[in-house]
């Protein structure tokens, strides 16, 4: 299912995103009962990046409006995707485009507790981390990397040799103390990672690559997955069970979702 402003979306409406890929969005989790955990984030972010990226505002109760006509009546946890792109763009004369419509698309959701990941690190930085923006060569090539090198995702690391996140996640861990240390670096700010910190103390340090394997735990976290661990970090085996993991994962499943 694929609507925009309301309406099936063609293949003429989604040419110019095809061909620029200039927009932004945000995923969210939608569970069988039609509630999202963090979906006042979700909305947050997307009137946000719209301010920052079209120089526009966006009507948050139309999102959520057509967010839940796109669903219909679905039955079943599933992913809905709100992208928000100005079908008008063009790319010699970008500036000009500013007048956002939305997309939203729905998939299927997998299992809220995946396997482990293996992560290989790679060399990258995201553009603009702070919007969830459509440019996503950079982390698919990345991904496409490490898993040709065996590995599941690719876990970022900046040019000072700091963690950051992964393509489409953010990344915490456990120290020996049982702490949850976020990265203190240019991430993209997750909804998941953001709901985990206001409920589960933490601190947040810069973390290199060594000091990110000396770690007891790693796991990744986004809204499709929640809390999932990393196996391992380059060739350095992780543990994925530990007390205070279980921790963040029960505390996210316990949080409330809200009604479209």
């Amino acid at each position: 299912m694929a609507t925009l402003d309301g309406r099936p979306v063609t293949a003429d409406d989604l040419m110019p995103l095809a061909l620029t890929n200039l927009g932004h969005f945000t995923s969210m989790r939608v569970d069988a009962d039609g509630r999202v955990r963090g979906l006042a984030l979700h909305m947050e972010r997307l009137e946000r990046d719209c301010a920052t990226v079209w120089g526009a505002g966006l009507d948050i109760g139309r999102v959520r409006e057509q967010v839940r006509q796109a669903l219909g009546g679905r039955s079943g946890p599933c992913v809905v995707r709100v992208t928000v792109y100005d079908p008008t763009v063009d790319m010699g004369h970008p500036a000009a485009a500013d007048q956002p419509r939305v997309l939203v698309t729905v998939r299927a959701a997998g299992a809220m507790s995946p396997p482990p990941l293996r992560a290989m690190t790679v060399r990258y930085e995201r553009d603009l981390p702070e919007v969830k923006h459509t440019g996503l060569f950079g982390p698919l090539h990345a991904r496409r990397s490490a898993q040709l090198s065996g590995f599941d995702d690719a876990l970022f690391v900046g040019a000072d040799g700091r963690v950051s996140e992964g393509g489409t996640w953010n990344v915490g861990f456990i120290d020996g103390d049982g702490t949850v240390v976020w990265p203190a670096a240019p991430v993209l700010p997750g909804v998941t990672m953001a709901l985990l910190r206001e409920r589960v103390g933490h601190q947040v340090a810069a973390v290199t690559v060594g000091q990110a394997k000396e770690m007891r735990v790693a796991f990744a976290t986004n809204t499709s997955i929640g809390v999932r661990a990393l196996s391992a970090i380059d060739d350095t085996a992780m543990a994925i069970e530990h007390p205070v993991l279980s921790t963040l994962r029960e505390t996210y499943l316990a949080i409330p979702g809200e009604e479209l």
